[in-house]
């Protein structure tokens, strides 16, 4: 067994999921990529693939259907013509293109696919993005949200051009902050110095967000067992999953975290550790403002149609509950998904600045849990 692939069952429960594909060698490489326990019906062209899909029944649709891009534009044309069928309009659609071309983008966001792959692109990110929308389509079905999330959500050119140059400017800036922080934390304690994990931002689009390592090695396995030391415990009904008879909150910020390192605790007090998300922000990942992207294991918890909407605006390093929530210890996980639902709905240019210019005094006097 690969390194990949103990790595996928690491973090996914087995789901066999059923793939119609349709491309040519250029991408067919691809589905050698895919776990074993995916189930691929692999066909030449859109005629075959329109034949296997009649010859199913609702039972037994795909769970996903992958297309390669062409140069004609048929496949786009077939996507619109499945989208007027009730019986396929349900179905996660990603194209996958064999090289960059600006009119194949315009026309997948039009045609509103679920998402949109330019090779070469690390396979690992496709894997957990299907995993990821059919997750989502199993618990709620009727999540049209979800369906369409990559497509509503654009982010605004002023704000896209803030953001790069802000960013830019301040890791030229921070450089020597960098480089000293890099430095100590080799020396404090043992594990890399970035710490890598699996957000989920806007459109519940995944991506590697980037924090200077503040935790000992295994942070995230001791989880569990730290659970009551969690801020966010609530005992509201309708915010929290039922999980093998205990409930789990949404939310995670643990009080007085065992597994934070001598430095990483100066680090935290100070925001330094976030200052690695300036790089997400240059790659486009994030926004300066936004609501804060979540772990999985959160963003998994958040499907109902009531709190959707926080995906629909954009993934910020600051946002509008963090200001909001200065002095206050005890705020309750509904408020906060009330400020990114509402952030979500009314964002503009001079609301992220009245944000960002707030956002100062919050880490000069920020708490010490």
């Amino acid at each position: 067994m690969s390194q990949l692939t103990r790595h996928r069952d690491a973090i996914y429960s087995v789901h066999h999921l059923s793939i119609a594909y349709m491309g040519t060698d250029s991408t067919a490489w691809l589905l050698k990529e895919l776990p074993s326990e995916f189930h691929i019906n692999k066909h030449q062209n859109l005629e075959e693939l329109q034949d296997f899909l009649d010859n199913q029944s609702i039972l037994t649709l795909p769970d996903v259907i992958l297309i390669e891009t062409d140069s004609e534009g048929k496949c786009f044309k077939y996507i619109e013509k499945i989208k007027k069928n009730p019986l396929y309009r349900e179905l996660i659609i990603v194209l996958i293109a064999s090289q960059e071309d600006k009119a194949w983008k315009a026309s997948a966001l039009k045609s509103k696919v679920h998402d949109f792959y330019v090779m070469p692109f690390p396979i690992e990110h496709l894997i957990e993005r299907l995993h990821f929308l059919v997750k989502f389509k199993l618990i709620k079905p009727q999540l049209s949200v979800l369906a369409n999330s990559d497509v509503i959500y654009k982010l605004p050119q002023m704000k896209r051009i803030f953001d790069v140059v802000v960013s830019a400017i301040c890791i030229l800036l921070f450089s020597p902050v960098l480089i000293l922080t890099a430095i100590i934390i080799r020396l404090d304690s043992k594990g890399p110095i970035i710490y890598k994990s699996k957000r989920v931002g806007t459109g519940y689009n995944i991506f590697d967000f980037y924090k200077f390592r503040s935790m000992h090695i295994g942070a995230e396995s001791q989880l569990e067992d730290l659970s009551d030391r969690n801020l966010y415990k609530s005992d509201e009904q309708s915010d929290v999953e039922v999980d093998d008879s205990k409930k789990r909150t949404t939310f995670v910020k643990l009080i007085n975290d065992p597994r934070i390192t001598r430095f990483g605790s100066f680090i935290r007090r100070t925001s330094i550790d976030e200052l690695p998300q300036l790089f997400n922000v240059l790659k486009g990942d994030m926004s300066l403002v936004g609501n804060r992207p979540l772990p999985l294991y959160e963003a998994e918890m958040l499907t109902s149609n009531d709190w959707s909407q926080r995906f629909m605006g954009p993934a910020g390093v600051t946002g509008l509950w963090q200001i909001k929530s200065r002095g206050k210890k005890d705020i309750s996980e509904r408020e906060r998904k009330k400020f990114d639902n509402f952030y979500a709905s009314k964002y503009s240019f001079w609301f992220d600045f009245e944000i960002l210019i707030k956002t100062l005094p919050v880490i000069l006097h920020k708490e010490k849990f």
